[in-house]
């Protein structure tokens, strides 16, 4: 079999053995944890674009983050779409509701995952600055992100970025160029998710257990502000080089998650505005 990893046809003796293992994890890998907001996981190839649709497309992804607050209650966000990952997954429920006169993003999941997405292209070095804001109606006392079997949690806000692949490891190499095999659409190059967990510190940092390539930073932790409004910030740019090790290259998913599909619990949660800012929102509390 040839493999087209590291920018060239190798013929690699090992990668049937490989890529069997890659492939019994790859949904998972990709699309569970959410690293596949660049593309979605579907199999169908777009259309080709000609000039003037490519320049229309590139504008709508130029310009900043759809507000859910911007919408009317009912329905998904505009700018927003749907990202289910197999069809033997329940999908989360999402739709706009009113909350004290402004439109929130809901969200509800029963033994479910799947997430929405806003694909951008952003520079973020230039925009490094994220806010957003989440409530949840309580967490999942069984989940644990540091294990692929318990991988769950109640809001997660994901973000993709895309990056130089002739710097992947030979692995995960194998597991981005089996993705493209089964989906038809490259995996972003790194995938970092800022989430609420039940146990581990804030700022505390977890690898998925299938690729380093996603990480998680715990932006809230434990049971103390269940039910609240909950209001963050952070400079994206300093988190991902400080976690990966590397400057981030551009921005081109963000997306939310409520999942609880590992633990077959049941969950309620709540998304405000997200935002990308030049300069921090001084009115919110330091972090």
């Amino acid at each position: 079999m040839i493999l087209h990893f590291l920018r060239g046809p190798v013929r690699h003796a090992a990668f049937p053995v490989l890529a069997s293992s890659c492939m019994r994890h790859i949904l998972g890998a990709a699309c569970v944890a959410g690293a596949a907001l660049l593309a979605g996981c579907s199999a169908q190839q777009p259309a080709p674009l000609d000039a003037s649709a490519r320049q229309a497309k590139q504008a709508r992804l130029d310009q900043a983050l759809a507000l859910f607050s911007s919408n009317p209650a009912g329905g998904l966000p505009a700018g927003w779409e749907p990202l289910t990952f197999t069809r033997k997954k329940i999908p989360t429920e999402y739709r706009l509701i009113d909350e004290n006169g402004r439109s929130v993003l809901h969200a509800w999941a029963d033994r479910a995952s799947s997430g929405l997405r806003h694909p951008v292209d952003i520079d973020i070095n230039k925009k490094p600055w994220l806010s957003w804001s989440w409530k949840t109606a309580g967490l999942i006392p069984t989940a644990d992100l540091r294990y692929r079997e318990t991988d769950d949690s109640p809001v997660r806000i994901v973000l993709a970025f895309d990056g130089d692949h002739d710097k992947l490891s030979l692995m995960d190499t194998i597991l981005f160029d089996t993705a493209k095999l089964l989906t038809g659409h490259e995996l972003p190059y790194a995938t970092l998710m800022y989430v609420w967990d039940s146990k581990a510190e804030v700022g505390t940092v977890i690898a998925n257990g299938r690729t380093g390539r996603i990480q998680m930073m715990v932006a809230e932790s434990g049971p103390a502000h269940v039910g609240q409004w909950r209001r963050y910030q952070r400079n994206v740019a300093e988190d991902y080089e400080r976690i990966f090790g590397e400057k981030p290259g551009r921005l081109v998913g963000v997306g939310v998650l409520t999942d609880t599909d590992n633990t077959s619990q049941k969950m309620e949660a709540w998304y405000g505005d997200i935002r990308l800012m030049r300069d921090p929102d001084h009115s919110m509390p330091a972090q």
